[in-house]
């Protein structure tokens, strides 16, 4: 099955599931496809690894919402300061 990505305005293969419990995540589920959603997924483990995030701490959480918001809608993100991207070879 495949889903119009709101990242990469382009059909592509869907999520299988939701990836976050009730509407957020079917939102996600019809507007994202799974090659963003895995970009967002490694972005993510940097930004909780490299800035040393507490999960447990709603301003974590919540951070990490809008830093996925904006990865989805192709803004700006943060970036994980000691984070470089290896060479295609």
């Amino acid at each position: 099955m495949n889903v119009f990505c709101r990242k990469y305005q382009q059909e592509l293969p869907a999520l299988p599931f939701p990836p976050l419990p009730g509407k957020k995540g079917q939102d996600i589920q019809a507007s994202v496809s799974r090659k963003a959603w895995e970009e967002w997924q490694a972005l993510q483990t940097r930004l909780i690894n490299e800035k040393h995030l507490n999960m447990l701490d709603p301003e974590a959480r919540a951070y990490l919402m809008e830093q996925m918001e904006r990865f989805l809608d192709n803004q700006e993100t943060d970036q994980a300061e000691g984070f470089v991207p290896r060479k295609p070879s």
